[in-house]
């Protein structure tokens, strides 16, 4: 089931050693380049158009927020309770990461640092093989608690033009501003260059597939994109004798039924351990509603792992840097020092990446394809900027002088020089 790699001998240094899956080949990029320059030019008949192309329907796109509530109103309600009770949890969580506005004084400098929201944030929500309600969550929660006063979301229409209703539901619960029934890498596109329906964003998040992914770096630099790749998902399991096997197994599985082109790693320096895992794997995937795209992620990207020592599973790990890591060890706690590079990590067997999906508190889009060497979760910063004010008096200027006059001067900027000369000598001549 799972694709066998035996690296015990090899060590800890696993650069160019371990497989990934391609991502990002040159016929997705030409293709992300095709449907953005479309949308550029075309507006909203590119978006419908491309709708009906790789949708199969031609949308109405803005859904209007008598929708929004009609589909809060009719919605069951012990999902609704779950969903506000997500929501509470993911906006508390959130609050913690607000930062206030503060002072900084040097030798009469005063520097006022203060954050300021961006004005428009876009939401992307995936649809197609799963409908995602939570990352509506995920993504217009922290926009919210950041201060975007404009939050926009973009989900696929489903087979009838519509957004699905608790995915609707959920944008009124979070407090989405506008929604429209459109997706893929053309709503990227909408969402940076702005059509006659849809005003251009300042920042867009959210989680996707590798056009989604690809579409936003192309377009960052015209509106923030955070550095990391949400692209599709990835699991690595470390575990001993000690995890149960249905538990580890299920865990393995979780991430893998997304959908392919994610990655789905077991990981143990125990053979029993792997042997008796890879086996409740094999059993749980025959019967697993989701049979095809789990096999289909374990194809290209699905292995087990046998590793000599703990230092080395985690070794594996940090050279993978998943997106969600699972240590199912007889001691999680001591493995995690070891741990750099993962987007969220679950420590024990009673902590699945699913409770991160859903309700623990922190966004659950998360770095893939590596970027967790670099990037994060999606985060409060990521919807504000950082605005200083500096001030200085004459006396603080006078001091200052003669520091920005030398740098000045050697760059070979005599402006810069001059602009503090002249207050110097206008100071003295006071």
């Amino acid at each position: 089931m799972l694709n066998r790699l035996d690296l015990r001998g090899v060590g800890t240094d696993l650069r160019g050693r371990l497989p990934r899956p391609p991502q990002a080949a040159e016929g997705p990029v030409a293709a992300v380049k095709e449907i953005l320059a479309a949308v550029r030019e075309g507006g909203d008949e590119a978006l419908a158009d491309l709708t009906e192309r790789f949708d199969g329907v031609r949308p109405t796109l803005r859904v209007t927020p008598e929708e929004m509530a009609s589909a809060l109103a009719d919605l069951d309600p012990e999902l609704r309770s779950a969903l506000e009770s997500a929501a509470a949890g993911i906006a508390d969580f959130h609050r913690t990461q607000v930062v206030a506005d503060h002072t900084y004084e040097r030798d009469g400098i005063v520097v006022q640092g203060r954050k300021v929201p961006v004005d428009r944030a876009g939401c992307y929500v995936p649809g197609g093989r799963a409908i995602y309600p939570s990352t509506v969550l995920m993504t217009a929660i922290p926009a919210k608690v950041a201060g975007v006063a404009q939050v926009v979301l973009c989900v696929p229409p489903d087979r009838s033009g519509r957004v699905p209703a608790v995915t609707l539901a959920a944008a009124a619960i979070a407090g989405v501003d506008e929604v429209y029934a459109v997706g893929g890498a053309q709503a990227i596109g909408a969402m940076a260059y702005g059509t006659d329906t849809i005003a251009p964003v300042d920042v867009i998040v959210g989680p996707g597939n590798v056009y989604v992914a690809l579409a936003k770096r192309e377009v960052a630099g015209l509106v923030g994109v955070p550095s990391s790749f949400p692209g599709p998902s990835e699991v690595v399991v470390i575990a001993d004798e000690s995890a149960p096997a249905d538990l580890a197994a299920v865990d393995v599985i979780l991430q893998a039924e997304h959908g392919p082109g994610g990655l789905a790693w077991l990981i143990s320096w125990s053979e029993v351990a792997l042997d008796k895992i890879c086996a409740e794997i094999a059993a749980q995937v025959e019967v697993a509603p989701r049979r095809d795209d789990i096999t289909s992620t374990f194809a290209e990207g699905g292995y087990a792992v046998l590793c000599d020592s703990p230092e080395q599973a985690v070794a594996v790990s940090n050279t993978i840097a998943p997106e969600h890591l699972e240590l199912m060890t007889a001691d999680p706690q001591a493995l995690v020092p070891l741990v750099r590079h993962a987007g969220a990590v679950f420590c024990g067997p009673w902590s699945p990446a699913s409770v991160g999906d859903y309700l623990a508190g922190p966004s659950h889009v998360l770095p893939t394809d590596g970027t967790a060497r670099f990037g994060s979760a999606l985060t409060v910063s990521d919807f504000v900027k950082d605005v200083h004010l500096i001030t200085l008096d004459r006396a603080a200027l006078t001091a200052a002088a003669p520091v920005v006059e030398a740098i000045a001067t050697a760059e070979g900027l005599a402006a810069h020089a001059e602009s503090v000369r002249r207050r110097v000598e206008r100071n003295g001549g006071e």
